[in-house]
């Protein structure tokens, strides 16, 4: 397979940081650009970073000395890549209007932003879910005015963590959900260094997040009609989003009413048997196994779970019958892998392999 030239779009930011570790020895990707905010351009990755670095594990040497380029500077940063990873800190309308400039300059946007994932007719992909969602791309280059031009979407980080466990049940009616999450403060791209209130501490409020969780999944299972994605109206989800004192990994208490009959074993059975197209490929960052599901009462376990299959995997545990719901259960996921870069990550390597970045 030939090599993909690319570029990350916010690099110095925390999910681009993450993306930079991702893409360091990625066999597809290589690294050619990086480009952030006109008060970053200019400084090499190591200075525009300086102490900010969040990651574990260090930057990577090959783009330490790489110069930051002026994300706004859109035909400079397109003329260097075959594509872009997106994941910038703006206002909503920026941002839908820089991936839309990128995508007109020919090079197709990779986002993990939450700007233009209710554009008709933007992909929203979870690769193992709803991959045949990429067939909307031809309707949005004609939009667009493009041949290889485009944007796709990866979904917020919150829903990465129940949703996949949902998708299994579907076809037994899923009717009603209803999900606790208790999210990482990674996902504000926060550490405890820089957000020293969280030690210790509960917030229960997370701007914007309780919608996106109640939404985008109706999107996710929506399907493709007359040059747009069309949500679907069933289940009916409601959620509580709660930022908690953990670094990385998003858990979720979940409860879900379904119409047809089912034991514990037949849907555990569905869960650690299901494979979606990622797994049909054998992509370079999909899970050998999409979930896992733990019998011990006590996990899923943020410390122990959260890196599984290089933190792509879906962790679940705590399935049983409820009094008001048909089923309750635990699961987990980490947030800027699964749930962010890693996931964004892992959309471009579907969309190569199906040609659509050819």
């Amino acid at each position: 397979m030939k090599k993909y030239k690319v570029g990350i779009i916010g690099a110095t930011g925390m999910v681009g940081q993450r993306f930079s570790t991702l893409l360091e020895n990625h066999p597809w990707f290589e690294v050619k650009a990086l480009a952030a905010s006109k008060r970053s351009a200019g400084k090499t990755y190591k200075e525009a970073v300086g102490q900010r670095w969040a990651m574990t594990t260090p930057m990577p040497k090959s783009m330490e000395n790489m110069i930051i380029m002026d994300a706004s500077e859109v035909e400079q940063v397109a003329a260097l890549v075959d594509f872009v990873f997106c994941a910038v800190d703006m206002k909503k309308d920026e941002i839908k209007a820089l991936e839309e400039a990128y995508a007109k300059a020919e090079c197709p946007v990779m986002s993990n932003n939450s700007a233009n994932r209710f554009t008709p007719d933007v992909p929203m992909i979870i690769p193992e879910i709803n991959a045949d969602h990429a067939q909307i791309i031809p309707a949005q280059r004609k939009r667009l005015g493009t041949k290889k031009g485009f944007v796709a979407v990866k979904s917020n980080c919150s829903l990465q963590s129940y949703v996949p466990a949902v998708h299994p049940l579907m076809d037994l009616g899923v009717t009603k959900v209803l999900a606790c999450t208790y999210q990482a403060i990674s996902g504000a791209g926060k550490t405890f260094k820089s957000w020293p209130e969280m030690v210790d501490n509960i917030i229960p409020y997370i701007g914007g997040e309780e919608e996106k969780s109640e939404q985008e999944p109706l999107k996710i299972w929506g399907h493709i009609e007359d040059d747009k994605v069309v949500t679907t109206s069933s289940p009916s989800i409601t959620s509580q989003c709660i930022r908690v004192p953990i670094s990385d990994g998003h858990t979720a208490a979940v409860f879900v009413t379904f119409e047809k009959e089912a034991t514990m074993d037949e849907i555990i059975s569905r869960w650690e048997n299901y494979k979606g197209r990622a797994q049909e490929l054998n992509l370079p960052s999909a899970p050998k196994q999409f979930i896992h599901y733990f019998t011990d009462p006590n996990r899923p376990q943020i410390n122990s779970e959260r890196n599984l299959e290089n933190g792509m995997a879906i962790s679940v545990g705590r399935l049983r019958e409820d009094t008001q719901y048909t089923i309750k259960f635990v699961c987990m996921s980490h947030n800027t892998l699964r749930g962010a870069a890693g996931g964004a990550v892992l959309m471009a390597e579907l969309l190569c392999a199906e040609g659509y970045l050819d």
